[in-house]
C-alpha cells in the first residue's frame, strides 16, 4: 500500500522550508517593487548571509542542548580572533597557520571555559556566556594596541571575498558547513544524541548518555565555529574594529529560532539556519534601500527578533512536550 504524501507532515519534519519560502516571497516583492534588487545583488546579500549562517550555526548547535542554552560570548570570539589575525598573521600566509592554529587554542579555551562554568558549575548559560564574553572583551581591547597594521592574509580574503563563475567562495564554504552539520545531525550517533538531551536530560540518562559531554562538546563547537568566522569576517573586511561581532549577538539567536529549531533545544536544522540568514539580511538590505538611518534599523531588528523568539518560544514549549524521545543505538555502549 502506497503513503500518500502530505505536505504538512513532510514541512513538520522539514521546519526549513518556511523560511525559504519566505525568502522567495520578500524577494519577489522587492525586485518587483523597486529595480534596485536584482541577481547580482543578491549574490551579495547570500555572501553577507554567509558569515550570519556560520556563527548561526554555532548558536544552533548550543541552543540544540536545551534548557534555554544561548552562548553570548560569540561576537566577543569574533572580535578578539579578528584581531588575532592582524597580530599572527600579519597579512602573510607563511604565518597562517600558526594564525589558524593559535585562533583554535582561543575557540577551544573559550569553549572549554563556558562548558566548565555550563556544566560542571551549572551557572546559566546566558549569565556564564556573557560573562566570558566581557573577558573576552577586555583582551581585544589590549589586544587593539599591538596592531602592527591592517593587512590580511591573501588565502583568507580570497576564501571571505572572491568569486568563482559568479558565486562566492564563502558561499560554498558555508553550504559545506549545513551540508556537513545536517549529516552530523540526522545521520550519526552524536546528533541524536544532541537531540535527545535538548529534549529531556533526565530521560537521556536514563538510555545512558552522558549530557553533560554532549553539552560541553557543543559549546566547544560552537566557539571554533566562532573563532573561524573570525579570520574570515577579519579578512572579508580587511581590518577589524572593536563591535564587529555584536551584529551578531541577538541574529544568530533569530537566524537559529527563525530557521525552525526550537528555542528550548531537542532539535536543529542547519538548512533552515541558512535560509533565515538570507532573509535576515534581505532584512537590512531594505531598510538601507528605504534608507532608515542606523538606529531606526536596530531598533526594527530588535523587534523582528524579539517577536521570532516570543513566537517560536511558545511553539518549542508545545513541541518539547510531544516530542518523543528515541534511544539512539548502542548510546549504552558508547556514551
Amino acid at each position: 500500500m502506497t503513503r500518500r504524501f502530505s505536505f504538512s507532515s513532510w514541512a513538520h519534519k522539514n521546519p526549513w522550508i518556511w523560511s525559504a519560502a519566505a525568502v522567495v516571497l520578500v524577494w519577489f516583492i522587492l525586485s518587483t517593487a523597486t529595480n534596485r534588487f536584482n541577481l547580482s545583488n543578491l549574490s551579495g546579500i547570500v555572501l553577507s548571509a554567509s558569515f550570519l549562517t556560520v556563527i548561526g550555526i554555532a548558536q544552533m548547535l548550543v541552543i540544540a542542548t536545551g534548557r534555554g542554552n544561548i552562548d553570548l560570548s560569540l561576537p566577543s570570539i569574533i572580535t578578539l580572533n579578528a584581531y588575532v589575525a592582524l597580530i599572527v598573521i600579519r597579512g602573510e600566509d607563511v604565518n597562517l597557520p600558526l594564525g589558524v592554529g593559535v585562533a583554535a587554542l582561543i575557540g577551544l579555551a573559550v569553549g572549554g571555559v563556558n562548558a566548565l562554568l555550563v556544566v560542571c558549575l551549572r551557572i546559566p548559560a546566558i549569565i556564564a556566556t556573557l560573562a566570558t564574553g566581557y573577558v573576552l572583551a577586555t583582551a581585544t581591547l589590549m589586544a587593539n594596541n599591538y596592531i602592527p597594521g591592517f593587512k590580511v592574509s591573501p588565502t583568507l580574503h580570497y576564501i571571505a571575498s572572491a568569486r568563482v563563475a559568479g558565486i562566492p567562495v564563502m558561499v560554498a564554504v558555508a553550504l559545506a558547513l549545513v551540508g556537513a552539520t545536517s549529516f552530523v545531525l540526522r545521520r550519526t550517533l552524536y546528533g541524536r544524541k544532541l537531540s535527545a538531551v535538548g529534549q529531556s536530560r533526565d530521560a537521556a540518562r536514563l538510555v545512558g548518555i552522558h549530557c553533560g559531554r554532549i553539552v560541553a562538546s557543543a559549546f566547544l563547537l560552537s566557539a571554533l565555529l566562532a573563532s573561524a568566522t573570525g579570520l574570515l569576517l577579519g579578512a572579508y573586511i580587511n581590518g577589524a574594529f572593536l563591535e564587529m561581532g555584536q551584529t551578531y549577538l541577538l541574529q544568530s539567536v533569530a537566524a537559529v529560532v527563525l530557521g525552525g529549531t526550537p528555542i528550548f533545544g531537542g532539535a536543529a536544522t542547519s538548512m533552515g539556519t541558512f535560509f533565515a540568514s538570507i532573509l535576515l539580511i534581505l532584512l537590512v538590505a531594505t531598510m538601507q534601500v528605504i534608507g532608515l538611518p542606523p538606529g531606526t534599523q536596530d531598533m526594527v531588528q530588535g523587534v523582528v527578533v524579539i517577536l521570532v523568539l516570543a513566537l517560536a518560544g511558545a511553539e518549542a514549549a508545545g513541541l518539547r512536550r510531544t516530542l518523543p524521545v528515541r534511544r539512539p543505538k548502542g548510546a549504552a555502549r558508547s556514551a
